[in-house]
């Protein structure tokens, strides 16, 4: 599954709120209003298209209605993503071996700060 760097700020965004406000409706302005808190200023109608398009294309989000809102869950977690984006690494780059990444990361990335 291929993402954008914006669709990834959101999809950031809503788990953070999701973490911190627990099993509760999450709306398009609350994404808005985290995103912009982070330095991140789009329009509303922009982040409302991502966020449709991550449930309706990509079945990351699920979108509902409740009056006459509508609200967003994340059907994927943070982790299914993150290791769904690991393991296609590991299949295009090293071979579908998760042990030569390792040893990549090791002699390669040593002088990153974590």
């Amino acid at each position: 599954m291929r993402l954008g760097e914006l669709e990834i700020d959101i999809l950031n965004s809503f788990w953070k709120l999701s973490d911190s406000m627990g099993d509760t409706d999450i709306s398009i302005q609350d994404v808005v209003d985290d995103l912009k808190a982070n330095g991140i200023d789009r329009a509303y109608t922009t982040i409302k298209t991502i966020m449709d398009r991550l449930a309706s294309k990509k079945s990351i989000l699920v979108r509902y209605k409740s009056g006459k809102r509508y609200y967003y869950k994340a059907v994927m977690s943070k982790k299914e993503i993150s290791l769904n984006v690991i393991d296609k690494i590991v299949k295009q780059y090293f071979n579908g071996s998760y042990s030569e990444l390792v040893k990549f990361i090791e002699t390669e990335c040593v002088s990153l700060t974590i």
